[in-house]
């Protein structure tokens, strides 16, 4: 298990041991043991998967507010993404700053996604397949987003916005300006 930091503070790539012959693969996705070893010590509580038939899906950005809010372990069973972090953590360095990842079927990398950081991705092909632990349960009263296309923050998505299939629900996100935002960071 190789574990990376990124430009954002706090998050984390992990690449997991995969061992692959003509059969095609296996790997351990989690082990709680060898996420300890490296200085994880989250307790996942539920895992979540969601299907994007076509590519330019875009889910994001989201986040659930202090009281509820989840860290996140992302990666992608099958199909390509690009997943996109934003810091909404005040006082944070990395505050308002995004950072976008290629998440595949083929890397097997996975994106540890801190509280306090907006997340969400667009698929690159069909039928992606992005599976992630948290470590809170869903809550309504706390679900909460920020806007995909906050010209303040910037994202550089890999498509044209006008290709991109979203929710009602996540045209709608303020920018970061226009959220007053919860999250504060405490330096580790």
């Amino acid at each position: 298990m190789n574990v990376f930091d990124t430009q954002l503070q706090d998050v984390k790539i992990i690449e997991m041991d995969v061992f692959g012959d003509h059969r095609g693969f296996f790997t351990e996705s989690y082990t709680k043991e060898k996420f300890l070893e490296a200085g994880i010590a989250i307790d996942f509580i539920q895992d979540n998967h969601s299907l994007s038939v076509e590519p330019g899906v875009l889910r994001g950005m989201h986040f659930q507010t202090p009281g509820k809010a989840q860290t996140k372990l992302v990666r992608v069973t099958t199909g390509v993404i690009y997943d996109v972090l934003v810091d909404i953590r005040v006082g944070s360095p990395t505050y308002g700053k995004w950072e976008g990842y290629l998440l595949s079927e083929y890397n097997h990398r996975q994106l540890l996604v801190p509280q306090g950081f907006a997340h969400g991705f667009v698929t690159l092909t069909p039928n992606c397949n992005v599976q992630y632990k948290v470590d809170e349960y869903y809550s309504k009263e706390h679900d909460g987003g920020i806007a995909f296309d906050d010209p303040a923050i910037g994202i550089v998505w890999p498509m044209p916005i006008s290709k991109l299939v979203l929710s009602e629900k996540d045209q709608q996100h303020p920018t970061l300006a226009d959220f007053n935002s919860p999250f504060i960071w405490e330096e580790k």
